[in-house]
C-alpha cells in the first residue's frame, strides 16, 4: 500500500507574475536602465515566506504557457514550495508587474495583467479539495474574488474547507482589479462567513467593513465571524483581536528600500507563528519584524528572512 501523502502546512490560492524591479532608487521607469527579474503574486510571496521557515508549502495559481511560466516553476521550487497545483493557461501571457521605487513610502505598481491574468483563470473543478481541507493554514486573497472563474472557485474551496481552523484571508484589495468598491465590499462580506482570520490595513478594512480606525474595524471583522482580526497600521504598528484578546505591538522601524513586500512577510510570518502555536503578542512581534527585514531589502519573493534572522533581531527589540 502507497504511503499516505502528508498534508501541506500551508496552501496559499491567487495572484502570480514577475515582478520586474528597478535596480536604480528614486527615479522613474522613464530613466530607469537595469532591471531585476523575480517571482511575484502576494499568494506566491506567502508560500515562499512559509517555505523560508522549513514548512511544507504549495500556491494554487496559473501562469501562461510562456517562458515566464516557465520561470515561476523553476523559481517556485528553488525556493521551496510546490508547483503540483500550479497549471498553465494556453492563449494569455504571464502578468508582469513593473515598480517605482522611491523611499520611504512611495512605491507606484504597474500592473500589465491584460486581457486576463491566468490566475483568475482558476477553475474549482480542477482544485484539490482533499489537500485545501487537511492543509493545516488555507490562505487566500480578495483579489482573487474580482472576476470568475476565480471567484467561484475561492467558494468552493472554502465550503470545502468548512471553516476549519486558521482558514485565513488577506484583506489584499487593489482597486485596479475591480469596476468599483461597492463590488469588492459585497465579495468581502461573502467571504469573511468562511474564515476564521482576517488581516489587512486601515484601507483594506474600510473595503472589508467600513471602518478605517483600527478597534474599530478589528470589532467589525469579529461581528462578521472571524475568530482572528488584524489590523495593520503601518508605522504605527498592529492590532489584533479576539473575543477574549486584544494586543497591540508597536513597529520595528528600519531604513526603507521597498515596502512592497512587507505585507506578505508579515503574512507568511503569521503562518509561521500560527504553526508553532504561539501566544498572539509573539506572532506579531515576529511578523512584524519580518515585514520590516523585507521593507529594507529590494525584493520580495527572494528577501523573505528565515526564522534565526528574526530572532536575532527581536532578542535586542524586546
Amino acid at each position: 500500500m502507497a504511503e499516505a501523502k502528508q498534508p501541506f502546512d500551508v496552501i496559499t490560492i491567487g495572484r502570480v507574475g514577475i515582478d520586474v524591479y528597478p535596480q536604480q532608487i528614486g527615479v522613474g521607469l522613464e530613466d530607469v536602465t537595469s532591471f531585476g527579474k523575480f517571482l511575484g503574486g502576494s499568494a506566491t510571496n506567502v508560500a515562499v515566506a512559509a517555505a523560508k521557515y522549513g514548512h511544507k508549502s504549495a500556491v494554487i495559481t496559473r501562469t501562461g504557457a510562456d517562458p515566464f511560466g516557465k520561470f515561476i516553476h523553476r523559481e517556485l521550487l528553488r525556493l521551496g514550495v510546490s508547483d503540483e497545483f500550479v497549471s498553465d493557461v494556453p492563449g494569455l501571457p504571464t502578468p508582469v508587474v513593473f515598480c517605482e521605487i522611491f523611499p520611504p513610502d512611495d512605491f507606484p505598481l504597474y500592473f500589465y495583467r491584460e486581457p486576463k491574468a491566468p490566475d483568475l483563470a482558476i477553475n474549482a473543478k480542477e482544485l484539490d479539495l482533499n489537500a485545501i481541507f487537511n492543509s493545516k493554514i488555507y490562505w487566500a486573497t480578495v483579489t482573487g474574488l474580482s472576476q470568475e472563474p476565480s471567484r467561484n472557485a475561492h467558494f468552493v474551496a472554502w465550503d470545502a474547507r468548512k471553516k476549519r481552523e486558521h482558514t485565513i484571508l488577506d484583506l489584499d484589495y487593489r482597486p485596479m482589479f475591480w469596476s468599483n468598491p461597492a463590488d469588492a465590499s459585497e465579495q468581502v462580506a461573502k467571504a469573511l462567513q468562511h474564515v476564521t482570520i482576517a488581516v489587512g490595513n486601515k484601507e483594506e478594512c474600510q473595503v472589508a467593513v467600513g471602518e478605517t480606525e483600527p478597534m474599530r474595524a478589528a470589532d467589525a471583522l469579529l461581528e462578521r465571524g472571524v475568530e482572528l482580526a488584524i489590523v495593520k497600521q503601518g508605522p504605527k504598528g498592529v492590532l489584533a483581536k479576539t473575543k477574549d484578546e486584544c494586543v497591540e505591538v508597536p513597529p520595528y522601524f528600519v531604513d526603507v528600500v521597498n515596502g512592497l513586500g512587507a505585507g506578505d512577510a508579515f503574512g507568511g510570518a503569521l503562518c509561521h507563528g500560527l504553526l508553532q502555536g504561539w501566544g498572539l503578542e509573539r506572532i506579531l512581534k515576529f511578523a512584524n519584524v519580518a515585514g520590516a527585514i523585507v521593507a529594507s531589502r529590494l525584493e520580495c519573493s527572494t528577501a523573505m528572512p528565515n526564522a534565526d534572522e528574526v530572532e536575532d533581531i527581536l532578542k535586542g527589540f524586546n
